[in-house]
């Protein structure tokens, strides 16, 4: 569907229909008062795909003393299990 006209009295009846057939098909609804264009409808843009990089950035707060703990001794743990699992 490209572009369809219709009265001010026709959109008003036939509302809701007119909208399906925008979002089904993706045409523009102009509508006419007294043969004037007052109103023009169509499918909105499409929504713009926020990365997820940083989305939580300046919302969760890390305690210091979790970040400068010193967990050095579980690494080594790790290391050692790796050694003996190969």
């Amino acid at each position: 569907m490209a572009t369809q006209m219709v009265t001010a009295t026709e959109f008003k009846a036939k509302c809701l229909s007119l909208l399906d057939e925008v979002s089904r098909t993706g045409g523009t609804i102009t509508v006419t008062k007294r043969g004037r264009p007052v109103a023009t409808v169509g499918p909105p843009p499409p929504a713009l795909r926020r990365s997820s990089r940083g989305m939580l950035k300046g919302k969760i707060q890390i305690p210091d003393e979790i970040l400068m703990a010193d967990n050095s001794d579980m690494w080594e743990c790790v290391r050692e299990r790796e050694t003996f699992e190969l």
